[in-house]
C-alpha cells in the first residue's frame, strides 16, 4: 500500500527541515535546489488539498532553519520572509495575473522592479538613530544568529548612516564574495593544505560565520542592500524609493535593478541577465521582480512564507543529480594526483557532464562519495564540474570506501605526500602524463597561445617522437617535412602551425612565466611578478625574502617559486628555450610616462569585440601597464563598448567616463604592442 496523505506530508516535513538544516546551519547541502523545490511545491501542493494536515511547525509556514548555538541569537522586529518562485515565463505570467486580479487592475500593466537575485547569505542590520547596532542572518526568519563583530569588519556596511534616521530601521541584504576573491582565499586555503570551499556562497557564509573576526576581515566579502524590515519613522511610496534611500545611505545598491512596466519587460529583462549573468563579478541564481508601488503592496499583503507582491524567477539549475560510475586516478603538470568522477552523462547549465573533478583523497572521504551513489555535481560558469556530496541511500553505507593508488597510474612511480599537504604525488618528472600536460599548459590560450597546437595533436606528437619536452616545440621546424606527411596536416596547416610557434618567442614575460606551470602560480601572480621584478634573471635569482615583497606572494608560494628555479630540470629547460630565440618582453617596455594612454589606466571591456578576444584585450592593457577591471566604478578611466554592451555602457553615462570603440581603444595601442 502507497502512502497516506498524512504519512507523506509528516514525511515530507521531516525531509525539507533536515535539508534546511543542513543548508542554513551546517552549510552542507545534500541535495539540488531544484530538488529541494520539488519537495517544498509537492507539500505546498499537498496542505492545498488537505488543509487539516498543514501545522504551525510545516516548513510552508517557516522559511529557514533554527539558528546555531555557536551565536547568540537576536530576534528580528520584523520577520525576514522568503519568497515564492517562478521556474519560466509560464509561472512568472501567472505571478503577473494573480496580481493584477488582486488589485482589479485588467486594462493596464503592473510596474515592478526587477533586481538580480545574490546567491550569498542574508543578513539583517539594526539601525538605531543611524548607528549600527546589531547584524543577524536569517535564521528561521524569526530569529537569526548575532554576527554583528564579524559584520563590522565588512567596509560595505556604514558603522553609521550618511542620511539621518530616528528611531529604528532594519537594513536587509547579501552578504557575497566575487568569483575573484573566492579563487584567492582558495588558493591560499591550497597553500596552507586545508580543505577548500566549494562555492562562493558557501565561502560566504563559512566567513561571515567565524568565531574568530580576524579571520572574516582577512577575506573582502561584500554587503548588497535591497530592502527594509522595520522602517522606524521612515515612509515610501514606491519601491524604487526605497533603493534610492539605500544607495544615500551608504549602502552598496545593484547597478542591475531596473523598473519594469508589465510582463513582456519582465520577460526581457529575464532574457537579459540570463545571458549576461556571467558577465557579473559575483554569483546570481535569479532575478526579483517586486510590485513598485507601496499602496499595492500592501494591499496585496503576505502569506505565511513571503509577499505576495514578490516573487523569484530562477535560473535552470547549475546542479543535477546523476549516477557515480566509477573514481579514476588523474596525474597532472605538477605531479598531483587527484580523484576524478566519472559519471552517468548528465545536463548541468546546458552541458553534458560525465567526468567530474573530486578535489583530494580528504575532500573525497569528507564527502563520503563511493561508487554506484547518486551524487550531486554542479557546474558554474566555465568552471570544471565538481561532485558535490552524495545523496544517501540503505545502500549507501554496503559500497566500499575509495582507497587512494599507491604506485602513479601512469608511470607507476610510488607516489608521496608531503607533510601538511592533502595532495598525493607523483615525484617522477618524466612521468608521460605529467610531460604531456606541461606541454598542454604551455601551449595554452592563456599561457603561450600557440593556435593550432591543441591537445590533440599534443598528444599525437608525443606519441610519435616529435616531443620529449616543451622546449621541442621550437624544434618542429626541423621536422616539417615528416609534419606534412602527417594525416589532417598538409603544407598550410604546418607552415601556420610553425608560424604561430615562432610568434611566441616574443610573449610578455606574465605569459611565459605562466606557462612555466610553477606550483601555485596563476595568471593573476604571474603579472604581480614579471611587474615587480621586469625581467627573467631578476626572477630566477630571487630570494624568498625578494619574493615576500611582492603582493599575494606569502611564503609557501615563495617558497615554490624558489624551489622551481633551483631545480637543475628546470633551469635546463630555461637555459634551453632561451637558446632556441624564447625572449620574453618586460610588461612595462611599452609604458612612456605619464601621459601614456594606457599606462595607469584602468578599462572596462564590454560587449563582443571584432579583432580580439575580451580576454586578450585585457592582457594587452596590463602588459601596456593599465589596469582591466570587471566592472564600471568612479575610477574607471574609459569602457570599451562593442555590440551588445549593456549594464556596463549604461553605468558609463550615468558616470560621464568616456566610452571607445574597440577601433578607439587600439588607435591608443602602440602598434609594436598588438
Amino acid at each position: 500500500m502507497g502512502e497516506s496523505p498524512e504519512q507523506k506530508a509528516k514525511r515530507l516535513r521531516e525531509e525539507i527541515e533536515r535539508h534546511n538544516y543542513l543548508y542554513y546551519v551546517l552549510d552542507k547541502p545534500e541535495i539540488t535546489d531544484e530538488e529541494w523545490d520539488k519537495m517544498f511545491r509537492e507539500l505546498l501542493a499537498l496542505e492545498a488539498e488537505h488543509p487539516e494536515l498543514r501545522t504551525p511547525d510545516s516548513p510552508t509556514q517557516r522559511v529557514g532553519a533554527k539558528p546555531s548555538s555557536k551565536f547568540a541569537s537576536h530576534r528580528h522586529i520584523v520577520p525576514m520572509l522568503s519568497l515564492d518562485n517562478a521556474f519560466g515565463f509560464d509561472e512568472l505570467g501567472e505571478f503577473d495575473a494573480r496580481v493584477r486580479k488582486a488589485l482589479g487592475i485588467t486594462d493596464e500593466s503592473v510596474e515592478y522592479i526587477g533586481e538580480p537575485k545574490f546567491d550569498g547569505l542574508s543578513l539583517s542590520i539594526t539601525y538605531e538613530n543611524g548607528v549600527l547596532k546589531v547584524a543577524s542572518t536569517r535564521g528561521d526568519g524569526e530569529e537569526g544568529e548575532d554576527v554583528t563583530p564579524n559584520a563590522r569588519t565588512i567596509r560595505s556596511i556604514p558603522l553609521r548612516l550618511r542620511t539621518e534616521v530616528e528611531g529604528i530601521i532594519e537594513v536587509r541584504g547579501e552578504v557575497l564574495l566575487d568569483r575573484a576573491e573566492f579563487e584567492r582565499i582558495n588558493a591560499s586555503m591550497r597553500d596552507a593544505g586545508a580543505q577548500e570551499f566549494a562555492n562562493p556562497r558557501n565561502a560566504a557564509a563559512g566567513t561571515l560565520r567565524q568565531l574568530d573576526p580576524r579571520i572574516t576581515a582577512s577575506r573582502k566579502l561584500t554587503f548588497w542592500a535591497w530592502g527594509l524590515g522595520a522602517q522606524g519613522s521612515l515612509e515610501f511610496d514606491r519601491q524604487r524609493e526605497i533603493v534610492d534611500f539605500l544607495r544615500s545611505a551608504g549602502f552598496r545598491v545593484s547597478e542591475h535593478i531596473r523598473l519594469l512596466n508589465g510582463l513582456d519587460a519582465c520577460k526581457a529583462y529575464v532574457e537579459d541577465y540570463t545571458a549576461r549573468r556571467r558577465e557579473l563579478p559575483f554569483d546570481i541564481d535569479g532575478l526579483v521582480f517586486k510590485v513598485d508601488s507601496i499602496r499595492h503592496q500592501r494591499q496585496l499583503g503576505f502569506t505565511a512564507r513571503g509577499p505576495r507582491w514578490a516573487i523569484a524567477y530562477k535560473f535552470a539549475a547549475e546542479q543535477a543529480t546523476t549516477k557515480l560510475l566509477g573514481i579514476t586516478w588523474q596525474v597532472g603538470r605538477t605531479g598531483t594526483v587527484t580523484p576524478v568522477a566519472e559519471l552517468e552523462p548528465v545536463q548541468v547549465g546546458g552541458v553534458t557532464i560525465a567526468r567530474a573533478t573530486l578535489h583530494n583523497i580528504e575532500d573525497l572521504h569528507r564527502k563520503d562519495v563511493r561508487v554506484g551513489d547518486s551524487v550531486i555535481v554542479q557546474r558554474a560558469g566555465d568552471v570544471i564540474p565538481e561532485v558535490v556530496s552524495p545523496i544517501l541511500d540503505k545502500e549507501h553505507s554496503k559500497r566500499p570506501v575509495p582507497t587512494p593508488p599507491e604506485k602513479c597510474p601512469v608511470c607507476e612511480t610510488p607516489l608521496v605526500k608531503r607533510e601538511a599537504e592533502v595532495a598525493l604525488r607523483c615525484p617522477n618528472k618524466t612521468c608521460p602524463a605529467q610531460v604531456a600536460e606541461r606541454i598542454v599548459h604551455y601551449v595554452s590560450r592563456s599561457a603561450m597561445d600557440i593556435e593550432g597546437l591543441g591537445e590533440k595533436l599534443v598528444l599525437r606528437l608525443l606519441e610519435l617522437g616529435f616531443l620529449e619536452d616543451v622546449s621541442d616545440i621550437y624544434r618542429l621546424k626541423e621536422r616539417k617535412g615528416e609534419l606534412i606527411e602527417l594525416d589532417r596536416m598538409g603544407e598550410q596547416s604546418v607552415s601556420n602551425l610553425l608560424n604561430a610557434i615562432e610568434a611566441t618567442k616574443s610573449r610578455p614575460l606574465n605569459r611565459f612565466l605562466f606557462a612555466l606551470g610553477i606550483r601555485h602560480v596563476g595568471e593573476s601572480l604571474a603579472f604581480s611578478l614579471a611587474k615587480h621584478f621586469s625581467n627573467l634573471d631578476s626572477i630566477r635569482s630571487a630570494s624568498y625574502e625578494e619574493l615576500l615583497r611582492v603582493p599575494d606572494v606569502g611564503p609557501n608560494t615563495a617558497a615554490e617559486i624558489v624551489e622551481y628555479f633551483q631545480e637543475e630540470e628546470n633551469r635546463i629547460l630555461i637555459d634551453k628555450l632561451l637558446g632556441l630565440g624564447v625572449q620574453p618582453l618586460p610588461i612595462s617596455s611599452a609604458a612612456t610616462g605619464e601621459n601614456d594612454p594606457i599606462a595607469g589606466k584602468t578599462f572596462v571591456f564590454t560587449g563582443k569585440l571584432e579583432h580580439m578576444t575580451r580576454e586578450d584585450a585585457e592582457e594587452l592593457v596590463r602588459r601596456l601597464g593599465g589596469t582591466a577591471a570587471t566592472s564600471v566604478s568612479k575610477k574607471t578611466d574609459y569602457v570599451v563598448a562593442g555590440p551588445g554592451a549593456g549594464s556596463k555602457e549604461a553605468k558609463a553615462k550615468e558616470l560621464s567616463i568616456p566610452i571607445l570603440t574597440e577601433d578607439e581603444f587600439l588607435e591608443l595601442v602602440p602598434k609594436e604592442a598588438v
